[in-house]
């Protein structure tokens, strides 16, 4: 197997991960019987290769809390965030400035860790196309002189068009893919790396996915890491995207929770990567 820090220089690099760290269920099916749960980020860490941290879409932690999960994870490993909810919950975003410039000051502390962040607009939020463009242009390009990656999960159908999809890819944003037939679900490439989250786990299976879809979904990581496109999923407005190499981000979310560290340890077995350190107990 090939670690998972270390990528082809002609592809991308694809992180698999799951969505927290923190479920009581898990401690039947994924972590070992008796572990403490301040080791559970730990353990998770050396399984999985990345997490996508949902606690920040309800409150910010303290730059201290952030630096000790840095410290707890493999040197390669990679933290998405959700951004506060009260953030996208606003109802003038444009004026939005301060909060973001509070979030971003304190999740920084996660250091070269620091994957993309998710700005996320759940269902129900109108959304105004100035305002919305406005604040597109607070998220701020890098925090000193660390680069900063940024994710728009807009569920409103009506809202995703071409223009939302111009928007996103003037400022060198992601949009989500996602296989949830509940929310928007297109693969338009907006930018250099890829975010997707897969809700389609399922508790009869015991690795969440039935091992031919997991490998499709290697199939379409893989594609995209080098600079290609899976033509299998649809698109709002297609658009020709430079071909070159992308980072990937899958993170398997919600649906049957209990079965998503299984769904990202199998792609990761299909996609012949392993975090790049063992769990010592």
């Amino acid at each position: 197997m090939t670690r998972a820090s270390q990528t082809q220089t002609s592809t991308g690099r694809v992180t698999v991960g799951i969505g927290g760290w923190t479920f009581a269920p898990w401690r039947d099916n994924f972590y070992p019987k008796g572990l403490v749960q301040r080791r559970e980020l730990e353990f998770a860490s050396r399984h999985v290769t990345a997490i996508e941290i949902n606690g920040t879409y309800y409150g910010t932690q303290k730059p201290v809390t952030y630096a000790k999960w840095r410290d707890e994870t493999p040197e390669d490993f990679v933290f998405s965030a959700k951004a506060p909810k009260r953030i996208m919950a606003s109802r003038a975003l444009a004026k939005t400035g301060p909060q973001i410039e509070d979030f971003v000051g304190g999740i920084v502390e996660l250091g070269d860790k620091l994957g993309p962040l998710v700005w996320q607009f759940e269902q129900g939020r109108k959304l105004e196309a100035g305002d919305f463009d406005e604040f597109l242009d607070l998220l701020p390009k890098q925090s000193g002189a660390r680069g900063l990656r940024h994710v728009l999960d807009v569920r409103d159908a009506f809202f995703i068009d071409a223009r939302f999809l111009d928007s996103a890819r003037k400022r060198g944003m992601a949009t989500v893919f996602t296989d949830s037939p509940d929310y928007p679900s297109f693969a338009d490439v907006t930018t250099d790396f890829i975010y997707a989250r897969l809700m389609r786990s399922r508790s009869s299976v015991a690795t969440g996915y039935p091992d031919a879809e997991l490998q499709t979904w290697a199939e379409r990581a893989l594609r995209w890491a080098a600079g290609g496109e899976p033509e299998d999923l649809p698109k709002i407005a297609p658009a020709a995207a430079e071909a070159r190499p992308r980072d990937v981000f899958l993170y398997f979310i919600s649906a049957a929770k209990e079965r998503n560290p299984a769904a990202a340890m199998k792609l990761l077995e299909q996609l012949g990567l392993q975090p790049s350190e063992a769990f010592r107990p």
